[in-house]
């Protein structure tokens, strides 16, 4: 037999129940807006070219233009296109960029936890330390923002054994970590359930633009293809969540922040047909759902 995690069973997508969003919507979309910090002259980070030795001026210059200036265009864009936010927050921003974070907080974005730092990962910690970054980071959130937050996604998206029962532990309740499903499916830990959110891997554009190199209209179209085709495929009943991944230092660059206007005003023009909403509201939404709904349970 192989290896298994033990957090979640297979379930056949056609013998899925289905259920609605609200406003009987089949689909529901979230964007998902990382503003990350990152430690100059070490650690992690994406590289717009391949790093030298350190000090990278670089590449840390790159990504520190996505605070700079790339995410107040995304938010002027956001605002434009009147687009709610799961924003995904380094807690290490509110000393480096707290007018950043507070822009969202005025406009009602919800913050989820996303670790200190894209500079480290938390897979790599032996427990204790593991469960002290998550203390550390929600900490910092409920401190600024008046409330703990509710989701967690893990810089880089990593996780040790113990991730999803350290996450329940510390109160939260849905994770973006798990990339494994189009819909919402509850997680088993040793401290009760977790609900694992849909978080895309291929409308993201780290992926897409970093790893594939992809150009701005490519990633553009693949929103529209992305959220045109979920929308048929909906119509056999089953709902699904849509997340689109946005960092700002990649799309807050002028010309990708062009064609991500067109894409995202493609998405907006078919409120009332989609449910647009954040993580937060997937999460509230399954919880007032029937028990047995969502696999899992």
């Amino acid at each position: 037999m192989l290896p298994t995690h033990g957090r979640y069973d297979y379930h056949a997508w056609p013998t899925r129940r289905a259920y609605a969003w609200p406003s009987e919507a089949r689909l529901a979309v979230y964007l998902g807006v990382n503003l990350e910090h990152f430690a100059f002259g070490e650690g992690l980070g994406a590289e717009l070219a391949p790093g030298g030795p350190q000090p990278d001026v670089l590449n840390f210059a790159w990504r520190d233009y996505g605070n700079r200036v790339g995410a107040w265009r995304l938010l002027a864009l956001l605002e434009e296109v009147a687009l709610p936010a799961t924003v995904l927050l380094n807690s290490a921003m509110y000393d480096y960029a707290p007018a950043l974070v507070a822009a969202h907080r005025a406009r009602g974005d919800e913050i989820a936890g996303h670790g200190r730092t894209n500079s480290e990962r938390q897979s790599v910690l032996p427990e204790a330390e593991e469960r002290a970054l998550i203390a550390e980071s929600t900490a910092a959130i409920a401190r600024h923002e008046g409330a703990s937050p509710r989701g967690w996604l893990s810089p880089w998206i990593a996780e040790s054994r113990a991730t999803p029962d350290l996450l329940a532990e510390a109160g939260y309740a849905y994770t973006l970590n798990w990339c494994a499903d189009d819909a919402p499916i509850w997680m088993r830990t040793r401290a009760g359930r977790l609900l694992a959110i849909p978080y895309p891997q291929e409308v993201n554009d780290i992926p897409s633009i970093v790893g594939r190199k992809d150009g701005a209209e490519q990633f553009a179209d693949m929103v529209v293809d992305d959220f045109e085709e979920r929308l048929l495929q909906v119509r056999d009943g089953l709902p699904q969540v849509m997340g689109i991944a946005l960092h700002p230092y990649l799309v807050g660059q002028p010309y990708r922040l062009r064609h991500l206007r067109r894409a995202l005003a493609h998405v907006a023009a078919k409120r009332g047909v989609v449910w647009i909403t954040t993580a937060g509201g997937v999460l509230d939404h399954v919880l007032s759902l029937p028990p047995g709904t969502i696999p899992g349970e």
